[in-house]
């Protein structure tokens, strides 16, 4: 191998110095080759140098062996030319040369750099000739990764054989493993150590539990896995009962009534145990602490602890004895009952529990003493009492007051309880209601406030209600069946009275009144119908109003109902003629009887508005889509009105009268009944309004309605608005007529001036009337000419001179616009002057101009 290597090597050298190109090398007895063996370690990923001696040879070359082989190949050269770095740089890492040297540096160090590297180095070519070889043995290492740690059992039960592995993914050995256990407490130590990465626990026991972790280590570097917990389960162990406060007595543990007692229960257990208690075999709590806040009386006896691991299903249980020493509770009760039908009076005391029972005797006025009976109750019942029998016949005073005294071992001091006689300070009271569903009357009679209490009992009509009750007493009976204006008497009776004290209830029917049995009001406003009780009832009940279709008004938004257990108001809002008008009725029974009132309502409507008039109705444009109105009302002083209802509508063109802009499709559309649209003016002052949105070519009628708050007036006549005055079309159109009249009239008396001077122009009358004098003479006594009128829109005709010359016909004018005639009728007449010798002649002008 090393004759290859330097086989490999002269190659590059000079062909006068190599004397073979065969495996063998020879050399000149002069040369001298030098060896060089190093090894430098690098790690992956990191940066590594490889030096070829310690000066700048003159050329040479570096080559990579990879381990397990015998192939040399070349790396980078330099001979003498610059540095030549090969393809198989890329895959030994960022392969460079150093400046100034033949040492190479490989940064991000591959595994695969991994092996020999030689350089060949060679110095004073030209003189004496050396060569060097530098083999460089590269071992590149791999650093540890984080190790991760494995259990083959996280939570194995006490005794039982466990593993734990650390686990890498990487690194170059050698590799040490450390392990380390953390106890709860935060204790570290080292369990073992090794080259092995798995170590074995038997018998693991409950010390085993913590936190566990392995430490990794190589020549390059040391990682530490992640902690692991390792729970151990066992138990739960005997547990141990801890009594808050300490007593402990013969039969256990002692405790004094409303002392806080605290019963703490410990087991060793992984899990944690889980406790239940329980009290003379009955489960009272669950957990480890059972407190007792005052404890009481009640509370002796057996209490028991169950630890619980709920992981392996095991228990453990002990029970210890509690008792609870008490006195009796409080102060004796001490009352005083009747006794022998109400004649005598009972003393008695009482003072339940303690340990051992209290001693109980009475203290007073006891010379009245008729026999006293006691009953000293045994711990097992734990009661004792005492009874006194008094007579009330010798007794000084309706006011007495007794005494009772408790003494007990447990107390320092005797407990008394006082009791005392005395008449109720007030007299009877009889009271008298009905149940809900009205099934029964109920008759209440109560004595209260005395000492004992008083008997109490009923009589009435038909021997009813002769048991007694204490202190209060109800007769029931059922609805309706209770008699009228006959005594319901209540009887009560005290042991310090003599005689008895009364209290009577008579019932009767109801009777209702009203205020106004008509009421008349106008249509629109609200109204309020009245209805009260004469007199305060028994019992009373709730009085009902119904509406003029006999249904009740409660609950409806038309009506208020305001009401008393005496009266009740009824009003009607936003009263109607048709719909609010009748008979109202108010109602109310007991259990006596019923009744009701009658109101009749009688709603008016407003007097009618006087009529109001259209007096302007026109466009106010020639588009044709507003029009301006105007109206008036008669009788404007009797202000019998509050708006007005402005309508209108539109009228159809009659059959073959369309518009220029309207369709046969149009005008088909608008045929069917008319509709009025109306506009509400809510001012009264308001005289005049303009509608808008109108459509132009279509023909309108307008028309108004005054209102008095609900009644409507009647509607004025309907009409049409007219163009307006300023239209330029009908100004021309006069104009032109004006003009034509102008022209006639001087037509006119020129004429006249050449009949009346004819004898001075003759020439000029003959050419415009002819020759034929003698005729014209004859005509011209006839009577005056009469003007003949048409039909509406007609033709006027001018009468003529009455001769049988030619008839002088003078022009008509006529408007196109139909919606505004314009007419003009000037008559021209004039008489010849007095003392004339012509003869008058009579002529009537008459033109006239109508739309077409």
């Amino acid at each position: 191998m090393v004759a290859q290597l330097l086989g490999l090597a002269f190659l590059f050298l000079p062909t006068s110095l190599v004397t073979s190109t065969t495996h063998a090398v020879e050399i000149n007895p002069n040369w001298e080759v030098v060896y060089r063996d190093t090894r430098v370690y690098g790690v992956v990923g990191k940066a590594v140098i490889l030096e070829c001696g310690p000066t700048i040879p003159d050329m040479y070359i570096w080559s990579f062996t990879k381990p397990g082989t015998e192939a040399i190949k070349a790396v980078v050269y330099n001979l003498g030319k610059g540095t030549r770095i090969q393809k198989l740089a890329e895959t030994l890492g960022q392969l460079t040369v150093i400046s100034n040297s033949a040492s190479v540096s490989i940064e991000k160090l591959p595994l695969a750099a991994h092996g020999l590297f030689t350089c060949q180095a060679f110095y004073d070519i030209d003189k004496d000739p050396k060569v060097y070889y530098y083999y460089v043995h590269l071992t590149v290492r791999v650093p540890v990764t984080k190790p991760y740690l494995l259990m083959s059992d996280a939570s194995p039960v006490e005794g039982s054989t466990m593993w734990m592995r650390c686990n890498l993914d990487n690194g170059t050995g050698p590799i040490q493993y450390v392990w380390k256990h953390e106890t709860r407490n935060g204790t570290i130590s080292v369990v073992a150590q090794g080259t092995s990465s798995i170590i074995n626990v038997t018998d693991v026991n409950r010390n085993h539990t913590g936190w566990y972790r392995c430490v990794a280590s190589n020549a390059v570097n040391s990682e530490s896995s992640n902690r692991l917990w390792l729970d151990t389960i066992f138990g739960p162990d005997i547990p141990q009962i801890d009594v808050t406060p300490f007593s402990i007595t013969e039969r256990g543990y002692s405790a004094l009534e409303r002392e806080t007692v605290s019963l703490l229960c410990q087991a060793q257990s992984n899990p944690a145990s889980q406790y239940v208690w329980f009290y003379n075999n009955s489960q009272v709590y669950t957990g480890p602490q059972f407190t007792i806040t005052k404890i009481l009386r009640m509370h002796t006896g057996d209490y028991a602890c169950l630890a619980q691991n709920t992981y392996l299903n095991t228990r453990s249980k002990k029970t210890i004895s509690l008792t609870v020493y008490y006195p009796p509770d409080g102060s004796p009760s001490c009352s005083v009952e009747p006794a022998l039908n109400h004649t005598s009076l009972k003393l008695l005391c009482s003072w339940t529990g303690g340990f051992p029972s209290p001693s109980l005797h009475w203290t007073g006025d006891l010379k009245t003493l008729g026999h006293t009976e006691a009953d000293t109750g045994t711990q097992t019942n734990q009661l004792t009492n005492t009874t006194v029998l008094l007579s009330t016949e010798g007794m000084a005073s309706n006011d007495s007051s007794f005494s009772c005294m408790g003494s007990h071992l447990a107390l320092t001091q005797s407990r008394v309880c006082s009791t005392r006689t005395y008449i109720p300070p007030a007299e009877p009271v009889c009271l008298a209601y009905v149940t809900n569903n009205k099934q029964y009357l109920m008759l209440s009679c109560s004595w209260d406030g005395g000492s004992p209490n008083a008997l109490v009992w009923w009589e009435g009509p038909g021997d009813q209600g002769k048991v007694g009750k204490e202190s209060s007493n109800v007769l029931v009976l059922r609805y309706g069946t209770a008699r009228g204006g006959k005594p319901y008497t209540c009887h009560a009776k005290h042991p310090l009275l003599i005689q008895t004290k009364t209290c009577r209830l008579t019932l009767e029917a109801p009777v209702l009144l009203t205020q106004r049995r008509v009421v008349s009001v106008y249509e629109g406003s609200d109204v309020q119908l009245t209805c009260n009780l004469r007199s305060n009832y028994l019992p009373t009940n709730q009085i009902t109003w119904f509406n003029n279709r006999g249904l009740d008004v409660k609950g409806t938004s038309k009506y208020t109902l305001l009401r008393t257990s005496a009266w009740a108001n009824l009003t009607v809002r936003d009263t109607h003629e048709a719909q609010d008008s009748g008979e109202y009725r108010c109602t109310t029974s007991n259990a006596v009887g019923g009744t009701e009132v009658n109101v009749t309502l009688l709603v008016k409507r407003h007097p009618m508005p006087p009529n109001a008039t259209l007096v302007k109705v026109m466009y106010n444009s020639r588009k044709r889509n507003e029009v301006e109105l105007e109206w008036q009302v008669e009788s404007e002083e009797e202000r019998g009105w509050t708006g007005f209802i402005l309508e209108h509508i539109w009228v159809p063109e009659r059959p073959g009268r369309r518009g220029r802009n309207d369709t046969k499709e149009d005008t088909d559309d608008r045929i069917g009944p008319p509709v009025w649209y109306p506009s509400i003016i809510q001012d009264p002052e308001v005289r005049s309004h303009t509608v808008g949105r109108l459509t132009p070519t279509v023909t309108y009628q307008f028309r108004i309605t005054p209102v008095n708050h609900r009644t409507l007036g009647h509607p004025s006549a309907p009409k049409t608005p007219a163009e307006p005055r300023y239209n330029v079309y009908p100004a021309v159109i006069g104009a032109a007529i004006g003009g034509m009249l102008f022209a006639a009239i001087v037509t006119a008396l020129l004429l006249l001036f050449i009949i009346r001077n004819r004898n001075n122009n003759p020439r000029l009358h003959d050419m415009l009337f002819g020759s034929q004098h003698s005729q014209s003479r004859e005509n011209i006594n006839l009577p005056e000419d009469e003007v003949v009128g048409g039909s509406e829109g007609g033709i006027e005709e001018i009468g003529g001179l009455a001769s049988p010359g030619p008839t002088l016909a003078l022009p008509r004018a006529s408007s196109p616009l139909t919606t505004s005639p314009l007419s003009a009728t000037p008559t021209t007449s004039q008489a010849p002057p007095p003392g004339d010798d012509n003869e008058p002649v009579s002529v009537t002008i008459t033109v006239k101009a109508t739309g077409s």
